[in-house]
């Protein structure tokens, strides 16, 4: 997905409409500096914005994610490579998402076990010592809490039973049992309750 290639298109395409990006920003209720990243190949319009930006530019999205006008013999064809395209951007983007879930956890756990070795080890008031401890905790659970998040919303889960991939809700994955990213949990397909896998695809 070229998107220097989609980001000229769009420039011509509005162009060819007469707009100028002011006045495509303004019909999308966003801000002409989105338009200007778009038409300079700096990423994409977000899927929200896509159908709208089509409609208005008279193309259609595979048309957008391609960077040019499709004969209708090639139409399918442009359609599949685009659609892997993106399933790649997904994968890779929801790598890079787990790559920040294992940082925050890992930054939580360390931070958590230094403050409790200094508040054990270092000082010897106990009402500091306390607030240490406290403090610790929160920290903890705070960072872990939002780790957690990351790897709720990243992916999926995959059911051992069906193998129907779902994303769950937060509180399910917070308090389910796990070894790693694999946790036990209910399938919402088949209802069974099994240790489901975490994937990116």
């Amino acid at each position: 997905m070229n998107l220097e290639k989609i980001g000229k298109f769009i420039s011509e395409r509005r162009k060819d409409k007469s707009l100028t990006q002011e006045q495509l920003a303004e019909k999308l209720g966003i801000s002409d500096r989105a338009i200007s990243k778009w038409e300079r190949g700096l990423c994409l319009p977000d899927a929200s914005i896509m159908i709208p930006l089509c409609e208005i530019l008279g193309i259609n999205v595979n048309e957008l994610l391609s960077g040019e006008m499709i004969s209708n013999k090639d139409y399918d064809k442009k359609a599949e490579e685009n659609l892997y395209e993106m399933a790649l951007r997904e994968e890779q983007a929801n790598k890079k998402m787990m790559m920040y879930e294992i940082v925050i956890g890992l930054m939580s756990t360390i931070t958590f076990l230094t403050i409790i070795f200094v508040s054990a080890y270092l000082i010897e008031n106990t009402t500091a010592q306390i607030i240490l401890f406290v403090l610790a905790f929160v920290l903890f659970i705070t960072g872990i809490s939002f780790a957690l998040k990351i790897e709720t919303e990243t992916g999926y889960y995959e059911c051992d039973k069906c193998h129907h991939k779902y994303v769950p809700k937060y509180s399910s994955v917070y308090f389910a049992m796990h070894f790693g990213t694999t946790r036990y949990l209910k399938c919402p397909k088949c209802h069974e309750r099994s240790w489901n896998k975490k994937t990116m695809k």
